[in-house]
């Protein structure tokens, strides 16, 4: 891998790094639910995607600490977006479930910003929709590395 701390390369990674960020801002800004925390939408989205966890699993992914976490499911729990069952293994702890009223939310979230950001991408020409389609896999592979 070449050096991308300089010159074009440089400028090229200070572009996506800008970009996605702003991207990823105005993005959030389509939610469905004002009430929830980026965090607490995160944490749904961690559910949605990786299905039931402890509270510990959920700190590890979403890179927290395990008390915050728990103040973060006792919050959606109160909400009525995630319920705590016993663990099937260990009694001493708990699994958290996203209910069937988080699916629906984060599927008319999913919805809602897919719209807006398929009426963005609708102002680009085919050159530019065709690159960005190609270059979506990248985007997702740096996004789990």
């Amino acid at each position: 891998m070449p050096d991308l701390t300089h010159g074009d390369d440089a400028a090229a990674v200070n572009a996506l790094r800008s970009s996605v960020m702003r991207l990823s801002r105005r993005i959030k800004h389509q939610r469905v639910d004002e009430s929830l925390s980026p965090t607490e939408m995160s944490v749904l989205g961690t559910l949605a995607r990786c299905g039931s966890a402890t509270p510990g699993e959920l700190a590890r992914k979403e890179h927290v600490q395990p008390p915050s976490m728990t103040r973060i499911v006792a919050l959606l729990e109160a909400k009525g977006l995630v319920r705590l069952e016993p663990h099937p293994e260990d009694r001493r702890q708990k699994v958290v479930t996203q209910t069937e009223q988080a699916e629906a939310m984060l599927e008319e979230s999913r919805r809602r910003r897919n719209a807006w950001l398929a009426e963005l991408v609708a102002g680009l020409d085919e050159d530019e929709w065709a690159k960005l389609r190609v270059a979506a896999p990248v985007l997702e592979k740096l996004a789990h590395l």
